[in-house]
């Protein structure tokens, strides 16, 4: 059976040289030094007061080797944010091009990607022909309830919020940017609103950011939404104290959970 596949838009840069492991150790939220080679994690790069500048994914290639994957539009922000704060560590900073191919396949080999629902890796310069275009990536994605740049996560929203805590944070490993807001909002609980999956009535896509209503009180806002078999599929930022099961309005339509 033919896997599928689909382009995944990314800019890539290179951190290498023998600080490499250290650099990124004190720089992105999640615990790089566990990485062997060919393994990779997701992290960020936070500001001080924990915000998201770059949603990273980190690939190993060897001890001193490291991809660092974000999204088309972060390359320069993420390698000048890495350089203004390298000072005398010895490593390499530049970028690198590359094109991204998800293959749908859990034989294949590849950077693991997680954001989509179904097994996926990243393949780098591949000659494959997509067979999924942009609407149907994006669907899934929403179903699958990942947040995405620019979207779920911008300068307004918490890792926490977005989820993204369990996913790219090490709660356990030594100090980097935005350690203390991440560590303060974990132990007091929970974030105040979180992503939900939520099913929409007829066929027309709400704005961003459209208002969510709950018993005549706004508790939440739409961040994406996708058509998907005569209905809207949608993530939205909802408030903690919404039950999980809750109907929501946006306007006249009717806001349920997806599963």
């Amino acid at each position: 059976m033919k896997s599928d596949t689909a382009i995944r838009p990314r800019s890539f840069v290179r951190a290498a040289g023998p600080d490499a492991e250290d650099f990124l150790q004190r720089m992105l939220s999640n615990d790089v030094a566990a990485l062997e080679p060919g393994a990779s994690c997701d992290a960020l790069l936070l500001t001080p007061k924990g915000r998201v500048i770059a949603p990273v994914r980190v690939h190993r290639r060897a001890t001193d080797d490291f991809l660092l994957l974000t999204e088309p539009e972060l390359g320069e922000a993420l390698r000048d944010q890495l350089v203004r704060a390298r000072f005398a560590a010895k490593v390499e900073l530049e970028p690198e091009e590359h094109t991204s191919t998800l293959v749908f396949d859990g034989d294949a080999e590849g950077i693991p990607n997680g954001d989509y629902g179904s097994p996926a890796v990243e393949v780098l310069d591949a000659d494959l022909e997509p067979t999924l275009d942009d609407d149907a990536l994006e669907l899934m994605r929403i179903e699958a309830g990942t947040p995405a740049w620019g979207k779920e996560v911008d300068e307004r929203v918490l890792p926490a919020e977005a989820g993204l805590v369990e996913r790219a944070v090490s709660l356990t490993k030594g100090c980097y940017p935005g350690q203390e807001p991440i560590a303060r909002l974990h132990h007091r609980g929970h974030a105040n609103r979180g992503l939900r999956v939520l099913r929409l009535e007829g066929d027309e896509l709400p704005e961003a950011d459209a208002e969510l209503v709950h018993e005549g009180k706004a508790v939440g806002r739409v961040t994406s939404a996708a058509r998907s078999d005569g209905e809207i599929v949608a993530l939205a930022y909802v408030r903690a104290e919404v039950p999980a099961d809750a109907e929501l309005r946006l306007g006249d339509v009717t806001a349920r959970p997806l599963h």
